[in-house]
């Protein structure tokens, strides 16, 4: 372990595990959330390379998701802003602010991550879809999301301008549900099982475009297309489907099929920007999860590795043969990391990660590790949950 970092009176955590919290001018500042867990009302913090606070903003209230994203507060390519969420899961909002004056530009919209490179868009779908459909606690609540789910037309991933004409920032949906429907190479399956569940409950699946991820340099970008972990009391079929694109959401490809059974979460790019690394089925059997890579058009699936956690994997910017992944126990939790050719675990850290006697769901009693590596590949960045308060603890890479 190289070092804790704590702010007293603040639950803490970092962004999410494709989202450096690292400055990219190599000044050495984090961002962070924090939060007063009791008051329910959280921040964004700057955080020096000690953990010294330089700056905090975006001071409000919270709901749940925040134990696990925070606001998703992330920098622009040349630190130059940073983009965070306000509002609430069904009336979010997306806010730019200049770093050196505090200026503040805020859009009616959602935010996963900002893009690694000037000339790519904001793109994102709308997390409060994600929600609704029962991710965090397994409860379906579709009175809930920002845009009904039979909407298909009116959500899906949209693009956010904060440069638009007159200085007006501009939302715009880019691909509606409809269209990726529409096109999808599993579009019949899709639909037959779109109407038995309309059979099942009177209305369809709660199909919607979520999880926005960026390759490195900014030309292809990933998306889910489904329902997410389909609320099991609805009876939902589970439809998960990652796709790849560009920019401009051209060149859609169905990168890996997670439907109907087969098991797979967390899929994100390796530094290549070609290739996605993440849980899918085990080629040998495929009801059985593994780490798995595959190119962005599909080709090329084949397992790195047995192990099935389902955690948050991701590959060192600097080590090819480094990969790191978090993943659950019954006393805390670990983080795991493994060797690329071989497949095996070449050091495990046991870190707590949630309090005796946690309700399920998101909370203030558990958080996730979602380990990130440093640009420098020397260290990863994660979240701890040592007592009431969250920590971030950084760790040095094996070897």
């Amino acid at each position: 372990m190289r070092r804790t970092i704590a702010i007293p009176g603040r639950w803490l955590v970092h962004a999410y595990y494709t989202v450096s919290p690292y400055a990219p001018d190599e000044t050495g500042r984090l961002l962070a959330a924090g939060a007063d867990p009791h008051a329910r009302r959280g921040e964004v913090l700057v955080l020096s390379d000690d953990g010294t606070v330089l700056d905090r903003f975006g001071e409000g209230p919270i709901e749940a998701s925040f134990f696990h994203t925070g606001r998703w507060q992330t920098w622009s390519q040349d630190a130059r802003y940073i983009y965070y969420t306000a509002g609430t899961l069904h009336d979010p909002s997306i806010v730019r602010r200049e770093v050196a004056t505090g200026r503040e530009v805020r859009i009616s919209g959602d935010l996963e991550g900002a893009p690694p490179v000037a000339d790519a868009p904001l793109l994102s779908g709308l997390l409060g879809m994600l929600h609704a459909a029962g991710a965090g606690d397994g409860v379906y609540r579709g009175h809930r999301a920002p845009v009904p789910f039979a909407a298909r037309d009116r959500h899906g991933l949209f693009r956010y301008d904060f440069d638009a004409a007159a200085d007006k920032a501009a939302a715009e949906l880019v691909l509606p549900v409809a269209r990726i429907l529409d096109e999808h190479p599993e579009r019949d399956r899709v639909l037959a099982a779109d109407e038995r569940q309309r059979s099942l409950t009177g209305d369809g699946l709660s199909l919607m475009a979520y999880c926005v991820r960026w390759n490195g340099d900014g030309s292809r970008l990933i998306f889910h297309f489904g329902n997410h972990l389909a609320a099991k009391g609805r009876g939902e079929e589970r439809v998960g489907y990652v796709m790849t694109a560009r920019p401009d959401l051209s060149e859609i490809s169905m990168a890996v099929d997670l439907s109907f059974g087969r098991p797979g979460l967390h899929w994100s790019w390796q530094p290549d920007g070609q290739t996605l690394l993440g849980y899918g089925p085990d080629p040998e059997n495929p009801a059985q999860a593994c780490l798995a890579e595959v190119r962005h058009d599909g080709s090329g699936y084949r397992r790195l590795s047995s192990h099935a956690s389902g955690g948050h994997p991701s590959a060192s910017p600097v080590e090819r043969d480094l990969l790191v992944t978090d993943e659950w126990t019954p006393t805390g939790g670990n983080v795991v990391f493994l060797s690329r050719s071989t497949g095996e675990v070449v050091a495990t850290v046991e870190l707590p990660r949630f309090l005796p006697d946690a309700p399920p769901g998101r909370s203030r009693f558990r958080t996730d590790h979602h380990p990130v590596f440093h640009p420098d590949g020397d260290r990863v960045l994660v979240n701890a949950l040592p007592g009431e308060l969250a920590t971030l603890v950084e760790l040095d890479v094996p070897g």
